[in-house]
């Protein structure tokens, strides 16, 4: 899973990253404008947004992105502590407040619950999808019994579409949110990905819910 922290304090984004960099893939954006910039992409699983930063503030950013209907879940991480500040925050459309300074484990414990809330996974670390199931632990994927192996990022690749299933997703999705906006490789290699995927969940008869949107990507869909 992957996480946009947007935050202009460079010292306090790398603290953040420290205390989840171990359970998600993080982006950072450093001010309003490129923050929703990033969220644009819609490939984060949850955004964490300071509101006092330059350019846009954190209520602007959280409004223009709730007006392009753009709902991935936030949650506002600011040193404003004032209950008006946080009625406002949550009617511009945020789904958790936390103050600086903050507990680590407790927004460990927050982040993962936004996560929880927005998938309806309550199943701690296991995605399941009919008989299908990904333990996000052992990183195993069985259905019926059956287990198949999945090398490298193919993982990675069948817990986003089931996660986002009946939608469809661009490759420049998949690339950003697996590979990440700085890899070195292009998006030429989620084909290869993608086939190999294809191939191993004939093996359980999944793949005809694995399907191709020639032009644009995929969509995992019944």
């Amino acid at each position: 899973m992957r996480i946009l922290i947007v935050e202009d304090d460079k010292i306090l984004a790398k603290t953040i990253e420290q205390c989840l960099g171990e359970k998600y893939d993080i982006d950072h954006a450093y001010d309003g404008e490129e923050g929703i910039l990033y969220a644009k992409q819609e490939i984060y699983d949850a955004i964490i947004l300071d509101l006092m930063m330059p350019i846009l503030n954190g209520y602007d950013v959280l409004n223009r992105l709730r007006n392009e209907k753009i709902y991935t879940p936030v949650l506002i991480l600011t040193a404003k502590d004032d209950i008006g500040d946080k009625v406002k925050g949550f009617r511009y459309g945020a789904d958790d407040y936390m103050v600086k300074p903050f507990n680590r484990e407790e927004l460990v414990v927050r982040v993962e619950a936004l996560i929880r809330r927005a998938t309806g996974n309550y199943q701690e670390n296991v995605i399941e999808f009919k008989t299908l199931k990904l333990d996000l632990n052992s990183r195993k994927v069985e259905a019926d019994g059956k287990e198949i192996i999945l090398q490298g990022k193919q993982f990675d690749v069948l817990e986003y579409l089931i996660n986002s299933k009946n939608t469809i997703i661009t490759k420049d999705q998949i690339f950003d949110k697996i590979w990440g906006f700085n890899s070195e490789t292009t998006t030429n290699v989620i084909e290869v990905y993608a086939s190999g995927l294809r191939k191993e969940l004939k093996k359980i008869g999944y793949d005809k819910y694995f399907k191709t949107i020639r032009g644009v990507g995929y969509i995992w869909s019944e």
